[in-house]
């Protein structure tokens, strides 16, 4: 089973470099530096998300972002899977899928009703990854985003 580790500050530079080549990958474009400003406060231990070491604590394969929600509808607190990646030389040894099976187990013993994520419509590798992870479309239900 592969480790998760709550990360905290002494994790911030493990972590950056991995969300950089995450972004990378990904096509995103974001300041090193907002990045950190958006980082910290997680491993600082705020009540507004987490972030997971994956594998070895002083060696990770990656890492998971939860941010936290609430949800009259569920019941209660929701999380929102924000991002997950995984070194691409581990990548298909089951990895993801053991993170995503663990989560579920630690977060609802914090209080969580469910777990959202987000995931590009065209990747269907991907999208057979979720699924098989019982993550599945809500047909009632599309998000939409206005970024400020």
């Amino acid at each position: 089973m592969t480790a998760l580790h709550l990360a905290g500050p002494d994790d911030a530079q493990r972590l950056l470099p991995m969300i950089a080549a995450c972004h990378a990958e990904l096509g995103i474009t974001r300041d090193a530096a907002q990045t950190a400003d958006a980082l910290l406060p997680l491993l600082e231990g705020s009540p507004y998300g987490v972030a997971y070491l994956i594998g070895p604590a002083r060696a990770p394969i990656g890492y998971v972002v939860i941010s936290f929600g609430w949800s009259l509808e569920l019941g209660g607190m929701d999380g929102t899977l924000d991002e997950i990646w995984i070194r691409p030389g581990v990548r298909a040894r089951g990895i993801g899928t053991e993170v995503l099976q663990a989560l579920p187990k630690a977060l609802a013993g914090a209080g969580l009703t469910a777990l959202h994520l987000e995931t590009r419509q065209d990747d269907p590798k991907i999208d057979g990854f979720y699924r098989r992870n019982k993550f599945a479309l809500r047909p009632d239900v599309v998000v939409m985003t206005q970024k400020f």
